[in-house]
């Protein structure tokens, strides 16, 4: 069976239809799939990664000053963890107006507007004068980063080659990590080194932000070059008033039939994202607070744990090509599980780093496979940024309070340092991080999987080719063959929708 053959359980209703998945076998040569991407989606993927670590940079300046900043408001480091929650919480709000922009009018421009403005209010950061002001820019800050993910997910695996998908989503999550990383090491060099203390990392951060944001817009519009092409093609492209019609009439149709499988993915980020943070967010406050550990140890064993979560995703996304994105994740969090003693319990550092690599290695690994699996079990393929991005936002919202939480609990559920009584974060994060792998297990478990599935509205690439007259499927490359039938394909989904409206 091709890789574009349909599952016939899966009818043009219950779009878009689903290859079935390949049989699992040894993984593609990962040089062999690094040399398949052209210039050109290697340049679109990579704007798009640096997107996603900008947003992983400017983030994470709050929980590496998490104590600083407390000092500088004469409030708790719980009641700053209160910032990160909120931004967590008001990101689902930018991933549905950028979501649903970038799938409406085209990835690029509300992408790099909300790079643009990401930067602008993280800079705004570091001017705050009170706390009320810090927790009003924190929630602004949150509606902006929230549209990167969808639409830098999507754009960044949907012109790449099928089989190079898994190993593309896990370099593109660890983004992530590497945002995390260089905020490590900036924060180490920047705040230390300057007088105006944190607030410098956050003036610092409108640099890379604006930097991307350029990056994105010198790069060509993927879909308007789409467009063009199959105008050359001959194929009939859909006004923008009928595209406009139709994306509302599918908007409609999704949640109205497909409510169950968004439920489900909102879930299943919830716990990924109470398991990303539950582990990294109070994890140098831990260090710091609980175990007295200095500055620079902090940052070695940040950098460290991170170094761990870039090689994870990498690997587990590799894999998950071949081994299905399911059973990645699961042994993946059964592994994590078993590491927590090891990432807490020590007292010395380097066996705390020896830990913290490996369960980072588990963690985000098993978020490696997450960009490339939400794209996969979409329930459309003209709405994929905004469920994507509304997926993993409205999860991020409900996780939003996972620092706060553990924050609280590390005040009631006291050790001792010097003689001094400090709140356990150790103990609450390890209980913490257990409960969650069982729900990321659980949830998994119970997902749809779609590996392999066609990126585009195709029933059958190879017949659409026939009937839009590509000449058959024998004279055409595969990657003609799609584009031939992209543009037939796109009319009679307009209408499809249209009638449905």
């Amino acid at each position: 069976m091709s890789k574009y053959d349909v599952d016939p359980a899966v009818t043009a209703d219950n779009h878009p239809p689903q290859p079935v998945n390949a049989p699992r076998s040894w993984p593609a040569n990962p040089i062999t799939l690094l040399a398949k991407p052209t210039k050109a989606q290697y340049l679109t993927f990579l704007a798009s990664w640096l997107a996603w670590t900008a947003d992983a940079f400017d983030f994470f300046a709050v929980s590496l000053n998490v104590s600083s900043i407390a000092k500088t408001f004469n409030k708790s480091n719980s009641d700053i963890t209160l910032a990160i929650t909120l931004t967590l919480l008001f990101r689902s709000v930018g991933a549905i107006i950028f979501g649903l922009a970038g799938d409406r009018w085209g990835r690029k421009w509300p992408m790099v507007v909300d790079i643009v403005l990401f930067g602008l209010l993280s800079m705004a950061t570091g001017f705050c004068k009170s706390f009320s002001a810090f927790l009003a820019i924190r929630s602004l800050y949150g509606i902006a980063l929230g549209g990167i993910y969808g639409c830098a997910a999507s754009v960044a695996l949907e012109n790449l080659p099928h089989e190079c998908r898994g190993l593309f989503s896990g370099i593109l999550q660890q983004g992530y990590a590497m945002g995390y990383l260089i905020a490590a090491a900036l924060n180490l060099a920047i705040v230390d080194n300057s007088p105006h203390g944190w607030r410098a990392i956050f003036w610092f951060s409108i640099g890379p932000a604006i930097l991307v944001a350029i990056f994105r817009a010198w790069l060509p519009d993927e879909d308007k070059i789409k467009r063009d092409k199959l105008v050359e093609m001959g194929a009939h492209i859909p006004t923008s008033e009928e595209r406009g019609k139709a994306f509302s009439a599918e908007l409609k149709y999704v949640f109205k039939n497909h409510w169950i499988r968004l439920i489900h993915a909102v879930l299943l980020m919830a716990g990924f994202n109470f398991m990303s943070h539950g582990t990294q967010d109070l994890y140098p406050t831990f260090l710091k607070v609980q175990l007295g550990y200095s500055p620079d140890i902090v940052t070695a064993v940040t950098c460290i744990f991170n170094f761990g979560a870039i090689v994870g995703g990498t690997f587990a996304g590799y894999y998950s090509q071949a081994f299905g994105r399911r059973l990645t994740i699961i042994v993946l969090c059964v592994c994590g599980g078993a590491l927590i003693p090891l990432w807490f319990l020590p007292k010395d550092w380097r066996v705390l780093a020896v830990g913290a690599f490996w369960l980072q290695f588990c963690v985000q690994g098993a978020w490696g496979v997450i960009p490339v699996h939400l794209n996969e079990i979409s329930p459309s393929f003209s709405l994929r940024a905004a469920f994507v991005g509304i997926s993993y936002q409205l999860g991020n919202a409900a996780s939003s309070a996972s620092s706060t939480i553990e924050a609280r609990l590390g005040e009631h559920i006291q050790t001792t340092l010097n003689g001094k009584a400090v709140p356990n974060y150790g103990k609450v994060q390890a209980l913490f991080a257990g409960c969650v792998f069982a729900f990321v297990i659980i949830m998994t478990a119970i997902s749809p999987e779609y590996r392999g599935a066609a990126f585009e509205n195709t029933v059958n690439i190879r017949d659409e080719a026939k009937v839009a007259g590509a000449g058959g499927e024998n004279s055409l490359k595969d990657g003609d063959v799609e584009m031939a039938s992209i543009g037939k394909m796109e009319m009679a989904h307009v209408e499809r929708m249209n009638s449905r409206e």
